[in-house]
């Protein structure tokens, strides 16, 4: 059976797909900052919440220990935690608030990824999934046409990508990406002009988190096909 943990499970994104993928028949944890609520969630999908904040490496080595006391090994692992930040532009973006997203969005994900190496090396076929955004690519940034004013947010999934091609590179026999759910109401963005659901937004993650071996890997990826990055 699919051993699966998914970072901000407790709301949107992470819980639709986490959802989605316990109907699918992984074992799937939810890594989640209030375990209690964590729980209670839980239960209505058939999952297990452990405490897990991408911000507080106690809480991160923890978790690892405890998927590896109950499973043994990782197979996939979804981050997906994060933070929008006050998305203010150039100029106006404080440095304590550019600290605060970079610290959740990009190192947080580092920090999992090093803690589950181990697990993940322990697995037949380790899939990662780094939930970034179009709002990340250099390429789409640097057009014209482009109208994303902010700093904080782009620059974490920038750095986010990052990690993408530096795992994939790193681990050859993983496959590890980036994806983008486009632009999804949820309670991280609830209003969004022309966003889609969670329930259309989850569909990339959850694809890419059922990949097997012979599956793309180091690629930038949203629902439509590849993101430049």
């Amino acid at each position: 059976m699919t051993t699966t943990l998914v970072t901000g499970a407790s709301r949107g994104l992470g819980y639709e797909t986490a959802r989605r993928l316990t109907d699918a028949g992984h074992t799937v944890y939810l890594g989640v900052r209030d375990v209690t609520r964590g729980r209670a969630l839980a239960a209505t999908i058939g999952a297990t919440a452990i405490e897990l904040d991408v911000t507080e490496e106690a809480t991160v080595r923890a978790a690892a220990q405890q998927v590896r006391e109950g499973s043994g090994r990782l197979d996939v692992l979804i981050n997906n935690a994060g933070i929008a930040g006050e998305q203010s532009p150039p100029g106006e973006a404080t440095i304590d608030d550019l600290r605060l997203v970079l610290e959740t969005n990009a190192i947080g994900a580092a920090r999992v990824l090093s803690a589950f190496t181990p697990l993940l090396e322990a697995s037949e076929t380790p899939v990662v999934v780094n939930v970034s955004s179009a709002v990340g690519s250099l390429t789409l940034n640097s057009e014209p046409e482009a109208s994303w004013s902010m700093v904080a947010y782009p620059m974490s999934k920038a750095a986010l990508n990052m990690l993408t091609i530096q795992y994939a590179r790193a681990f050859p026999r993983w496959r590890v990406n980036s994806v983008t759910p486009g632009l999804t109401a949820t309670g991280f963005a609830p209003s969004v002009a022309g966003g889609h659901s969670v329930e259309e937004g989850a569909e990339v993650l959850v694809r890419m988190a059922r990949i097997g071996s012979d599956g793309p890997t180091g690629s930038f990826i949203s629902s439509l096909g590849i993101v430049p990055w």
